[in-house]
């Protein structure tokens, strides 16, 4: 089953939407189980993560945490338990076309760059997939990606370690996966910006290592 929204190519495929000054039509988002836009965010009783731009639901035994650049900024949140782990970003897309069909194929050439593989792998839980390897300490390490095209938003998931290649143990981080809401925003951004994410007052910053622990 595939996530994708109904897209369409067009010349403002390169393009961010709107300047806020614009008004037009609201268009609601299609139906959807997930991942959601904040238009059509559930209403059930998940205690949620809020980072702004992503409210990541928590789930047992999966420990959050937000990964920091120099500036002490989150740049994405990762997932993980002894199975494996699973990175999350946001970024911003046009407001009618989808990108993960272009991104996919970027990603499968940065695979291949760096010694890795990976290909297409159709009809998974949320449409088509990127599965591969990559180059790690002791061998290769199996990879996999999904994207899912929202409303001016674009996330992609990066599964890393046995969940890229096991049902059993991907499922925690495929129902997190789905239950994630995405709060875009009306700021306009470049195409595959990331869309920024805020710290949450829980945050627990680590000793120097880059990332913090929810």
């Amino acid at each position: 089953m595939a996530l994708r929204r109904k897209q369409k190519r067009t010349e403002r495929s390169k393009l961010d939407a709107t300047p806020p000054w614009e008004v037009r039509h609201r268009e609601e988002p299609e139906v959807t189980d997930g991942p959601f836009d904040v238009r059509d965010e559930p209403a059930d009783t998940l205690t949620r993560i809020d980072l702004g731009a992503l409210r990541v639901p928590v789930m047992s035994d999966v420990d959050v945490r937000l990964d920091l650049n120099e500036a002490q900024q989150i740049v994405s949140v990762t997932l993980a338990n002894p199975n494996g782990q699973m990175q999350l970003g946001v970024f911003a897309a046009p407001r009618s076309d989808g990108i993960w069909d272009e991104v996919r194929a970027e990603i499968a050439e940065s695979l291949a760059a760096q010694r890795g593989s990976g290909k297409d792998r159709e009809g998974g839980p949320f449409g088509t997939e990127l599965v591969g390897r990559l180059p790690g300490e002791g061998g290769e390490v199996p990879v996999r990606f999904v994207g899912v095209d929202g409303p001016r938003w674009f996330l992609r998931a990066m599964f890393l370690g046995p969940v890229a290649l096991d049902e059993q143990t991907a499922a925690p981080f495929e129902a997190a996966l789905r239950n994630v809401v995405v709060v875009r925003g009306s700021d306009p951004l470049p195409v595959r910006e990331p869309v920024p994410l805020t710290m949450p007052t829980e945050l627990q910053p680590g000793a120097g290592d880059g990332a913090g622990q929810v």
